[in-house]
């Protein structure tokens, strides 16, 4: 039996719901009480709490959920995303821990036969955004606590935190449907609302020598500047910085618990890299007089949370990532309390090079030391804190950063499991293989599901990772993904970029502004269609037409579609940045 949300020692959420469908409403009840509930209207989605044993007839269809992740507007009603199907992955600090597998969207819109013909182009835009919303992937949630704060800072909370509203327990910056939720809070449904963690959670458990541990590696995506690879890059003017992920490794041994945490983000300037066709399209730094104090929003906020910091700088020191590199050298080293340090890893870890990050950690090892980690004894009294964290990034905070943190997470895990006896002072965890397996391949996993999240694909550099070298079959998939990679960015990303700021809130929709499609040329001529036509028919033409044989007409004609082909490149080389899938909703900043 479901313990009741207003449970004293913890706030719980209903676990499993019964949608009950009608011909004017949706009714949402708990297993546990017929007398809690909601329903909403399908006609203009508004949304009204059960009073007591409520009976409406006989449904015309009864179904299971396992949570109601929101509601938003749009221009002809409402639609309420729900999750259909979870799998239970492990546990966060005793509680059960839930992955989103499946969602769907309830729509509440049957006043859509009152839209314009441009209203209703518009509303099937933003549909085809809530189809992308649904197969947004690695979210996480818990039904009896919140799982965006981490172990340092629930300690140092308040006694009685836990028997709040999960949804009040929150970190905000973390909750990926809080844009969703705001109808559901105004509306007092505490024990409907569950908050959903955008990142990445694994466990694996360690035998070491039979003394065994728990590790659990969870990171929290945030949402401030949510978007996707290549539409979201840098900061925005309240420095806020894209693909910001904080990292929280957990060790639980006989009692104790302790917590190590990384941060990762993009370089905290104003910056783009518009997708044009090309391989890799030129940086551009945008040069704002707003730059340093975005730069100094940034790591004030760090600072505020996470204490001292040392920004650990991966990119290259060539070409256009050295120009991006040397303009936040240059900003941040007018923060004293900030400390900088450039590692150009391409250029020391590059072939089979990876044991030269210990140049890395050289470099920072007293700064990493004097940070340290939290720990708490089997009473939850706290031993240790951390007193700082190391923020890293490459250009994407991808695959470069992720070889880097899983380097220095193994580092901490050293010092954790000697400090509590689990090592001798002068073992580490690599010396045992199966439970090095297990963490190396925790935070390839982890890789693999961030990187899914902001560029589409798998972690680049898994290898290094898991073996600590490249090998061949590394290689191959390294070369598939960037493939992929290449495809998503010019021809997917933009309405991805789209469904992002319609789900968080940074596009609103509102039936009196002037269609957005409209003012971003959304009627513009797409040269993609066109362009592959005449380039594949000039090709095909080509090809025949030198199979035909060597004479003058053959070889004229020839010409004459290699000519058009060479047009046709030039074209669409030219017009790249129009040919690209692009953002429609909302600017760069």
């Amino acid at each position: 039996m479901e313990i009741e949300p207003n449970s004293i020692d913890h706030f719980k959420l209903y676990s499993q719901l019964e949608l009950q469908e009608f011909a004017d409403k949706f009714v949402f009840r708990s297993p546990e009480s017929s007398t809690e509930g909601f329903s909403v209207s399908r006609y203009d989605g508004n949304i009204e709490k059960l009073n007591g044993d409520m009976s409406f007839g006989k449904p015309s269809k009864v179904s299971t959920i396992y949570g109601v992740a929101g509601t938003i507007r749009l221009l002809a009603g409402s639609h309420i995303l729900l999750i259909t199907s979870r799998k239970e992955v492990g546990n966060y600090l005793g509680f059960p821990i839930f992955r989103v597998m499946s969602m769907k969207f309830l729509s509440c819109n049957e006043a859509s036969r009152h839209l314009t013909r441009q209203e209703k182009r518009d509303e099937t835009y933003f549909m085809n955004l809530l189809t992308i919303v649904e197969s947004t992937p690695g979210l996480y949630y818990s039904y009896e606590t919140d799982i965006t704060v981490n172990l340092q800072r629930r300690c140092n909370l308040t006694k009685g935190w836990m028997s709040k509203p999960v949804w009040k327990q929150a970190d905000p910056r973390f909750v990926w449907n809080k844009n969703l939720l705001e109808e559901l809070i105004e509306n007092k449904l505490d024990g409907f609302i569950v908050p959903l963690l955008q990142g990445s959670f694994q466990t694996g458990h360690l035998k070491l020598k039979d003394s065994p541990a728990t590790i659990a590696l969870i990171s929290r995506r945030c949402t401030r500047r949510l978007g996707t690879r290549m539409w979201r890059r840098g900061a925005n003017l309240e420095g806020d910085a894209a693909n910001f992920i904080e990292t929280e490794q957990l060790l639980e041994f006989e009692g104790f618990r302790s917590s190590f945490l990384q941060i990762r983000g993009s370089i905290p300037l104003l910056w783009e890299q518009i997708v044009d066709l090309s391989y890799k399209p030129r940086l551009n730094i945008i040069d704002h007089e707003e730059t340093p104090k975005v730069v100094e929003r940034h790591f004030h906020d760090l600072l505020q949370r996470y204490g001292h910091v040392v920004a650990v700088d991966l990119t290259n020191k060539q070409g256009d990532e050295g120009l991006l590199s040397a303009a936040y050298a240059a900003e941040i080293q007018k923060l004293s309390s900030v400390r900088y340090v450039s590692f150009d890893f391409h250029h020391c870890c590059g072939g089979s090079n990876f044991d030269n990050i210990q140049l890395l950690y050289d470099q920072i090892a007293e700064d990493f030391e004097k940070n340290g980690y939290f720990l708490i004894d089997t009473e939850e009294k706290i031993i240790l804190e951390q007193r700082g964290v190391i923020r890293s990034n490459c250009i994407d905070c991808l695959d470069r950063t992720n070889v880097t943190q899983s380097y220095l997470a193994g580092k901490s895990l050293d010092s954790q499991l000697q400090r509590l006896g689990a090592l001798s002072s002068n073992e580490c965890i690599s010396m045992f293989t199966e439970d090095f397996e297990i963490f190396k391949i925790m935070w390839m996993e982890q890789g693999d599901e961030i990187s899914l999240e902001y560029s589409g694909t798998h972690a680049l550099k898994r290898d290094l990772v898991r073996y600590g070298k490249q090998t061949m079959t590394g290689l191959v998939k390294d070369g598939m993904s960037a493939i992929s990679r290449y495809f998503l960015n010019n021809f997917q990303d933009g309405i991805r970029q789209d469904a992002a700021d319609l789900i968080s809130g940074r596009y609103s929709v509102n039936r009196d502004s002037p269609s957005p499609f409209q003012n971003n040329g959304f009627d513009s001529l797409s040269y993609l269609p066109v362009a592959s036509a005449l380039l594949i028919g000039g090709l095909t033409v080509t090809t025949i037409t030198i199979n035909q044989g060597r004479n003058t007409n053959t070889i004229l004609s020839s010409a004459l579609c290699a000519g058009v082909i060479a047009g046709v490149m030039a074209l669409v080389k030219s017009n790249g940045r129009q040919i690209c899938s692009r953002p429609r909703l909302c600017g760069l900043l």
